[in-house]
């Protein structure tokens, strides 16, 4: 399955930190993602994790001295600063991020680093006091000043027995930042408004009326907009996904605060995305009580809700300065036929058809299978894919449509 990472070329440079095992399943997952791994081990490292099992994780020679025999032709630290477009130095000790920021060149990947003209992200994990020593906190300013991207450590309990910052940050959010750095900044300069997840219909003080949408849609395609650069606006509907980083979040729970959310950042934003699954209807009646299981059934009133993606429609087609505007549709059945009448109907300049009848598409899992359809009636359907990196295509999409504007 293609991935921003396909066949990008990644050195993972390890240091000596108790948390070197925890790089086994970060490699493993860059494999996972496509990516042609190759690893450098600091001497201090080999001694928590032999170099054996990350040749055989990333299926590469592991290289740990400056002057090895079998590779000294090959002028390793010269050519692995050469050929790979990003790399990542976790866990990152105190004494390598000293090295990085003074410009040392004394092992092999202090070396790699200060030749390589590649994007360097850096992962620190270390002692809480080591971390927050102001050598270490100078250091580390150092080398953002050198435009590195440092990932700062969590907090937490650590093998030292301490507690505190230090600790190796979570995958995820490393993966993140190393998308970031490999993403084209197509989007900067540009305001984005992005809404996710169902909304929740109160029927009693335990109840409400909703829907199976999770969100992940929605927040993947905030979090793609923002690696691309552009200032990101999420309101989101109930769900279990945390606040992506560096994102304005804005929680609400019903489709009528969705709606004054929306119409009110209407005017700020370049470009409206609305992913959410927003409930057609609520109850027209709202009880201050817990409905009370008596009888033999139960008749709820419901009424409409406003129909937000068509307001908004409406305030484009009125607008001086129009938005790009995209939808979003859930279809069982007939799905360029419905996209296309809802395309018309709401004045959009894109819509996004999901198949909600496949298992591995839709609601609630971790991969997509869309159609793109644009106002020149242009449809595109694109394979099964990551969320993630149906979000990339969706913006390589939206940001060519803008371009034809």
């Amino acid at each position: 399955m293609y991935s921003l990472f396909t066949d990008k070329r990644i050195l993972v440079g390890i240091t000596g930190s108790i948390a070197v095992y925890k790089m086994c399943d970060w490699v493993r997952s860059l494999m996972k993602e496509g990516a042609h791994v190759t690893v450098v081990m600091t001497e201090s490292a080999t001694r928590f994790v032999s170099p054996l099992t990350f040749a055989a994780l990333s299926g590469n020679r592991v290289h740990v001295n400056m002057f090895d025999p079998a590779v000294e032709k090959d002028i390793p630290h010269i050519n692995l600063a050469r050929r790979n477009e990003l790399i990542l130095v976790a866990p990152a000790t105190a004494a390598t991020i000293s090295r990085m920021s003074s410009g040392l060149a004394d092992d092999l990947l202090s070396t790699i680093v200060l030749a390589t003209t590649s994007p360097v992200v850096v992962c620190p994990a270390m002692n809480s006091n080591m971390y927050l020593h102001p050598a270490t906190q100078a250091n580390l300013n150092t080398l953002q000043g050198y435009g590195y991207t440092v990932v700062n450590p969590d907090s937490g309990a650590m093998a030292c027995g301490e507690e505190g910052p230090g600790r190796l940050p979570e995958w995820d959010s490393v993966l993140d930042s190393c998308a970031e750095v490999l993403s084209s900044q197509d989007l900067s300069g540009k305001s984005i408004l992005i809404t996710a997840g169902p909304t929740e219909e109160p029927l009693d003080p335990v109840r409400f009326l909703s829907n199976r949408s999770s969100g992940k849609m929605g927040y993947a395609l905030a979090r793609v907009a923002r690696r691309r650069g552009a200032k990101v606006t999420l309101v989101a509907g109930p769900t279990h996904l945390p606040n992506p980083s560096g994102i304005e979040c804005v929680h609400i729970r019903d489709a009528q605060a969705m709606y004054d959310e929306v119409v009110n950042r209407f005017d700020d934003a370049d470009i409206i995305v609305k992913a959410a699954a927003v409930s057609d209807f609520r109850p027209a009646h709202t009880m201050a009580e817990k409905i009370k299981k008596q009888g033999s059934d139960l008749y709820l009133e419901l009424t409409r809700n406003k129909d937000i993606l068509l307001e908004l429609g409406q305030r484009n087609k009125k607008a001086g300065n129009p938005k790009i505007l995209v939808g979003f549709a859930a279809e069982s059945e007939n799905l360029r036929e419905e996209g296309k009448r809802k395309l018309q109907e709401k004045n959009l300049d894109c819509i996004v058809v999901n198949d909600i009848s496949a298992a591995d598409a839709g609601f609630a899992v971790d991969t997509n299978r869309v159609t793109m359809i644009d106002r020149k009636g242009e449809v595109k359907d694109f394979p099964l894919l990551s969320k993630d990196d149906t979000a990339e295509r969706i913006w390589d999409e939206v940001i060519s449509l803008s371009e034809k504007s």
